[in-house]
């Protein structure tokens, strides 16, 4: 075999477009999991960013309010086509689970659970369990490099289990932690990922062709997407009332999209009470059902906020139709959750870029790689408990053998994710199927 060129061809805008779109369709398991999707596409299989730089951009998006996957697609997708690149990649991600979760709330409002889905998504979330072990354990692998970042990342997985630690105080904690040895002690925190050159953003490349940070870029990007942002919310408040239901969620959530640090698992206890409790807008077995949906189906879990605009304008219509309503509330309630995302990214994502290879940020960040591989792992195993131990009790066998097989073909033999997941999917109907 020939020996491969030093830098791979980058992916056409329209390859770009194929690949963000079918990741939208088989990122199932929350942020663990598709953080873990997303490493073995982008990082192993396709080649199209390194692992260091991959992990530079995950710890960028851990520190940010919000879904930290969505904002993680829409960074790699800007360094690969720019803004329209990161504005595709984050809709893409986003977009089939929005429609799905929509037809799901409406069939849930109408008819009640469907069990065939939940038999089906039984299977996947098994499956997922098992692509997230064999990611962590690459990721541990590769980015835990000292006995420091080891303990960092310890630390941080117990103060998140079992102390329920805020999760910005992990993170800055952390962070606290790599300026320090940055100064003190640099050799504690080795940068993570394997070094490579055969990406297509290797670890050495810059993005000369990107826009460069500046007082005046940040300032048009800030104006454009507050006025994304905020237009829709005002005119659906001149039209439908200052008190209506679909006018407060969008506020209420907007001001979510702002101060909910550490991703959906964080955000969901604070939506649950403001909600159920505050607002009334739905009941606290309707939001579990949300949960439970947002949990089967593919993309940020965090869409499960969606759920809660359509059942709320549902159950509360003011003058419009129930459907007509849902319908505005699980719109107004994902654009105000997402827009924010993109707002973060294209404001911050080139002053990030620019710190790469800088020893005090590296350091740094090698400091929150640490602290990000313990956040994992917290998630990972409040997902395996849900999965493996469900209400009962008592083992779930059936997903505990799903979650193995996958680990090993997935870890072992590089299984393909379309197949484990069309596999996955199809196994648990046909074990629900047959046992009931």
């Amino acid at each position: 075999m020939q020996a491969e060129t030093s830098r791979r061809t980058g992916p056409t805008f329209a390859e770009a477009l194929r690949f963000w779109l079918k990741l939208g369709f088989i990122s199932f398991g929350g942020p663990a999991g598709q953080i873990a999707i997303m490493h073995a596409e982008l990082v192993e299989k396709r080649r199209w960013i390194s692992e260091q730089r991959f992990l530079h951009a995950l710890n960028f998006c851990m520190l940010l309010p919000g879904p930290e996957a969505t904002q993680l697609a829409t960074y790699i997708g800007w360094l690969l086509h720019r803004t329209w690149g990161g504005i595709a990649a984050g809709v893409l991600f986003v977009l089939p689970s929005a429609v799905l979760l929509f037809l799901l709330s409406w069939v849930y409002v109408t008819c009640g659970s469907v069990p065939w889905i939940t038999a089906v998504f039984y299977g996947l979330k098994a499956a997922v369990l098992g692509i997230v072990a064999a990611t962590l354990l690459r990721l541990g692998q590769r980015a835990l490099k000292s006995n420091a970042a080891w303990t960092v990342a310890g630390v941080a997985f117990v103060a998140l289990f079992f102390f329920k630690a805020p999760f910005p105080l992990v993170m800055a904690a952390a962070a606290g932690v790599g300026l320090a040895a940055a100064r003190w002690k640099p050799g504690w925190f080795p940068a993570g990922g394997q070094s490579t050159t055969d990406t297509v953003l290797d670890d050495s490349m810059s993005s000369p062709e990107h826009p460069q940070p500046g007082w005046r870029r940040s300032m048009r990007v800030l104006f454009f997407c507050l006025a994304l942002w905020w237009t829709p919310l005002i005119a659906l408040g001149a039209w439908l009332g200052w008190d209506h239901t679909v006018f407060r969620q969008g506020v209420f959530f907007s001001k979510a999209a702002m101060v909910t640090f550490g991703g959906a698992y964080a955000v969901l206890p604070y939506v649950g009470q403001q909600a159920v409790e505050q607002h009334g807008w739905l009941s606290a077995h309707e939001m579990l059902d949300g949960l439970a949906l947002a949990e089967t189906t593919p993309g940020p879990l965090i869409m499960v906020l969606q759920f809660v605009g359509f059942v709320g304008a549902w159950n509360h219509p003011g003058t419009l139709r129930p459907l007509a309503a849902a319908t505005l509330g699980a719109a107004i309630t994902t654009w105000t959750t997402f827009v924010p995302c993109f707002l973060w990214i294209f404001l911050g994502a080139p002053h990030v870029e620019q710190l790469r290879g800088r020893t005090r940020w590296t350091t740094t960040l090698s400091a929150v790689t640490a602290a990000v591989v313990g956040v994992i792992l917290n998630l990972a195993v409040w997902f395996g408990h849900a999965i493996l131990l469900p209400e009962s009790g008592r083992v779930d066998w059936f997903a505990l053998l799903m979650a193995g097989v996958t680990f090993l073909g997935v870890w072992r033999w590089k299984w393909n994710l379309i197949a484990v997941v069309i596999g996955a999917g199809a196994t648990g109907w046909l074990w629900q199927s047959l046992t009931g």
